[in-house]
């Protein structure tokens, strides 16, 4: 029914430990007491568990482990209701030195979670960025939009528009 909200329990929260996943995680902490999360993350150079460690309790788990592991993602995904997906490798300057973990991550990370969330009829919800839109001066008055075509020019901006382009063919 298209009037229908969907109200999640509990969610999975990829990527929950860094700068913006953790702050999700924070908010729905806040604002959704009857929601449960499981925080997935790898704990890399992005991720630090004192972002969400004030609040691990009841209401928020914390698994450390990778979104690349499928054996990891069946033990974890079934109950849940939504995938919430921030994990990436996201520094450009690192993804041209060395593009393979972006390619491991932002691709085949995505490819295991829809995987699992189709495997487990479980909500997906994908988190991408502006940077698969291409680059535009600070004073450049153009704006990217939706309709914006994709225009990637980095190791990290082409996974990360990959992994959109998964997504949309998974739905």
């Amino acid at each position: 029914m298209a009037d229908e909200v969907f109200s999640p329990k509990n969610v999975i929260v990829t990527g929950g430990c860094g700068f913006i996943g953790s702050n999700f995680v924070h908010y729905v902490y806040d604002h959704h007491p009857d929601v449960h999360v499981t925080v997935l993350d790898a704990l890399t150079y992005a991720g630090n568990l004192e972002n969400i460690r004030p609040i691990l309790g009841d209401r928020v788990e914390f698994v450390h482990g990778n979104i690349c592991d499928a054996e990891l993602l069946d033990k974890i995904v079934p109950g849940h209701d939504a995938i919430v997906h921030y994990a990436a490798e996201s520094h450009n300057d690192n993804s041209i030195a060395n593009p393979e973990p972006f390619l491991k991550t932002n691709v085949e990370g995505t490819f295991r979670l829809l995987e699992a969330a189709r495997k487990y009829d479980v909500r997906y919800h994908h988190v991408s960025t502006d940077e698969v839109y291409g680059d535009l001066a600070l004073d450049d008055p153009a704006k990217f939009t939706e309709q914006t075509p994709y225009h990637p020019s980095s190791p990290y901006s082409s996974t990360k528009a990959s992994s959109d382009l998964l997504v949309r063919a998974w739905h």
